[in-house]
């Protein structure tokens, strides 16, 4: 009887660890006039890891769009912020607390004008780099939480950077879109399965020779 105990106990024991969250979240604005924006990318990666891993992004919590399943045989939650881009920080910090995720175990995708478009970077922890939404983030979860970066280049001649990333992204860009979102789910995949540390190594190569 005692070893049944034990085994019981050890299983419901394991069974409480396996369930530690990943809380993945990508930044955007709400809105269908803001759904092909390159500022939207985030949300599109995110959007397409709710396809890969079959998560329905149906429940409204904390000012977010929010998700629950498993990707890459992980418990997930996949978030959308619906605050806008700058308020993105009051879900994030809201659901990391609730939920009771520590930083290290949040994944934020967002958009970075300095990388070419195409290009994708993971980073374990850093500053906001001008990005309103990480600022935000950065002040309810602090800066040591991991990053990935979608490149969605430059604006070209003097088009100013902030209405540069509210326009969509332009037919040609298409193809290379899809490839970057499909990348960004296997670096979401590795992050989870792996640690930040060998999906830096795998994916941060990623059209390294354009750069």
């Amino acid at each position: 009887m005692h070893d049944l105990w034990d085994r019981l106990f050890h299983k419901e024991a394991a069974e409480e660890t396996n369930t530690d969250k990943f809380l993945v979240v990508g930044l955007g604005n709400p809105g269908r006039e803001h759904k092909g924006n390159r500022h939207n990318i985030g949300f599109m990666a995110v959007d397409r890891l709710a396809e890969v891993c079959q998560i329905e992004l149906s429940k409204v919590q904390n000012k977010a769009l929010v998700g629950n399943g498993r990707c890459a045989n992980q418990p997930v939650i996949l978030v959308k912020p619906q605050t806008y881009m700058n308020l993105s920080g009051d879900a994030v910090g809201a659901l990391a607390r609730f939920y009771k995720i520590p930083p290290e175990k949040v994944l934020v995708i967002f958009d970075e004008l300095d990388l070419p478009l195409g290009t994708i970077r993971l980073r374990e922890k850093g500053g906001a780099g001008g990005h309103n939404g990480m600022k935000s983030i950065i002040n309810h979860l602090g800066q040591e939480f991991p990053r990935l970066r979608l490149g969605i280049g430059r604006p070209p001649g003097k088009m100013p950077p902030a209405a540069y990333v509210l326009q969509d992204f332009g037919p040609d860009d298409l193809p290379l879109v899809a490839e970057m979102l499909n990348e960004a789910v296997r670096a979401v995949e590795t992050f989870i399965q792996e640690g930040i540390n060998l999906a830096m190594t795998r994916h941060n190569t990623q059209r390294k020779q354009e750069e």
